[in-house]
């Protein structure tokens, strides 16, 4: 009995820490621009908004929609800016989930790559632009800790 109860705890105790290093990255993704678009001047596309470099000033997602008239108003490739964040809060909600109680990783990793994958679409419609370069650095640091963080969590169960 003693060693059925230790195999148990020692093998609880290894994985507490995983939720909460998978919860920090996620919110650290948060922190670093998801489109980084070239052109005439230098703009910045993050989860919670867009940064313009000339002159230096931040619109909110939500003044952005605001001032778009609303998601319908924009072009397709935009409209998946907000659906890309989206999908990060939830991937978010299911990550914070998983460390206060028990989390899925198939569904929080399925959320990760959707966001990626949505995202991914923003830099391609945006650098259909002429004289204009988006590059993917969201979508490739998303998919990049689909398959780091929560592929062999997949893959366990």
């Amino acid at each position: 009995m003693a060693g059925a109860s230790s195999g148990s705890t020692a093998s609880a105790s290894p994985a507490t820490p995983a939720p909460r290093r998978r919860l920090l990255v996620l919110l650290a993704l948060g922190l670093v621009p998801w489109t980084v678009l070239v052109g005439s001047e230098v703009t910045l596309l993050f989860s919670f908004g867009l940064v313009n470099a000339n002159p230096l000033h931040l619109t909110p997602l939500d003044d952005y929609l605001r001032f778009a008239r609303g998601f319908a108003a924009l072009p397709r490739y935009l409209q998946a800016w907000p659906v890309s964040v989206g999908c990060y809060l939830a991937a978010l909600a299911s990550a914070l989930v998983g460390v206060v109680w028990r989390e899925d990783p198939r569904v929080t990793g399925g959320l990760v790559v959707l966001t990626g994958l949505s995202h991914a679409t923003v830099a391609v419609g945006l650098s259909r632009g002429i004289g204009r370069l988006a590059l993917p650095l969201g979508p490739v640091l998303v998919l990049t800790i689909a398959w780091w963080c929560y592929w062999p969590a997949v893959r366990r169960r």
